[in-house]
């Protein structure tokens, strides 16, 4: 055999036993790290989980909120989405805080972005403000200037405050002739004679199967071209930018929610009447779900939409009360954009056949 061909079988055998001996110490090692007793255990690699999203609801569970607690119990999101009632004095930073999404009315919203709350509103849960003024039926007061003289019980800066000074002084009625009543907004109070009016939401109204249901006369301010955001759903700003997906998500869910709502009070009221730590009385959630249906389906109107001019309207009342100052513009602090994709992406939301007729 000749020399050079000798040596390279030499050099061939000498890799394999090197090869082989290297694999021997890597196996003895991993065998010696496997017996001592603080080993790590051996990790698998697993797909990570993605991390739940609050929803906070400004109060707690009720009818307002019915929109939210169907989308819930009935599967409409599709993300992971946490729902809790937190009713907090600084609520619009909390969300801000925790990276949430939440619903509150849209004059705290407003008030708490011009305070420099980073959040962004995408939607409406009511379309108008819930606010109305409620008489006696027997008192004969049933229009503004009827209140003209009266006392009128309120709460301090409170939405319902702000809309009814509005519109008087929209309709260029003498507010200086009206007195005004701190902390007599009960409708206890409207009973007993304290006042004449009471500035109240349209949900906290008597039913009729209560006893203290009384007959009143209502007074809208929407009916006298006051129109503001009432409820509205924002979110941080740094879940917007991060997941806008997952904003996507809950205002398709929440529009869904609505619309079980008010497809067939027979199926949707048992529904709601058992979430939360509590139950909810069923015939009042039904009177409460029936006062508020105009806020959500408006006529002509589409569940959660807005537009611009409401929120002028709602920034010059506040500037108007010397509630604030405008130190964010609103084409920071109110995204439309989100509400078009959803109902251009899936048109049959918009469809109103499945809650046109009440039931």
């Amino acid at each position: 055999m000749p020399r050079t061909q000798s040596r390279r079988r030499t050099r061939s055998r000498g890799k394999r036993t090197l090869a082989i001996g290297l694999a021997a110490l890597a196996l003895a090692g991993t065998v010696l790290l496997l017996l001592r007793p603080d080993a790590a255990p051996i990790r698998t690699s697993t797909a990570p989980t993605a991390a739940a999203v609050k929803l906070l609801l400004d109060g707690p569970y009720a009818a307002r909120f019915a929109g939210e607690l169907s989308a819930s119990k009935q599967g409409y999101f599709s993300s992971r989405i946490e729902l809790a009632g937190q009713p907090d004095p600084d609520f619009v930073q909390t969300v801000a805080r925790q990276h949430a999404i939440g619903v509150t009315s849209g004059q705290k919203f407003l008030l708490a972005t011009w305070r420099g709350a980073p959040v962004t509103a995408f939607a409406a849960s009511f379309l108008d403000t819930s606010v109305a003024i409620f008489t006696l039926e027997g008192s004969g007061l049933r229009r503004p200037v009827d209140l003209v003289g009266k006392r009128v019980g309120y709460r301090r800066a409170s939405e319902g405050d702000v809309v009814f000074d509005a519109m008087m002084a929209q309709l260029g009625l003498p507010r200086s002739q009206i007195t005004k009543v701190p902390d007599r907004d009960s409708f206890e109070a409207l009973r007993a004679g304290e006042v004449d009016a009471v500035i109240a939401a349209i949900d906290e109204q008597p039913d009729p199967s209560s006893s203290a249901f009384v007959k009143l006369n209502v007074i809208k301010p929407q009916d006298y071209g006051i129109h503001v955001p009432g409820l509205v759903y924002f979110a941080s700003n740094a879940l917007v930018h991060e997941q806008p997906s997952m904003i996507a998500d809950v205002l398709q869910g929440v529009i869904r929610g609505w619309q079980f709502t008010y497809a067939d009070y027979a199926r949707s009221v048992p529904v709601l009447a058992g979430t939360g730590p509590a139950r909810l009385n069923p015939e009042r959630l039904k009177f409460e779900l029936q006062q508020q249906r105009p806020l959500v389906l408006p006529t002509g109107g589409r569940i959660g939409d807005y537009d611009e001019s409401r929120w002028r309207t709602l920034r010059d009342i506040l500037l108007f009360a010397k509630l604030g100052e405008e130190d964010v513009p609103l084409a920071q602090t109110v995204n439309y954009q989100f509400l078009r994709d959803v109902y251009r992406r899936s048109p049959d939301l918009a469809a109103p056949g499945a809650w046109s007729e009440e039931k």
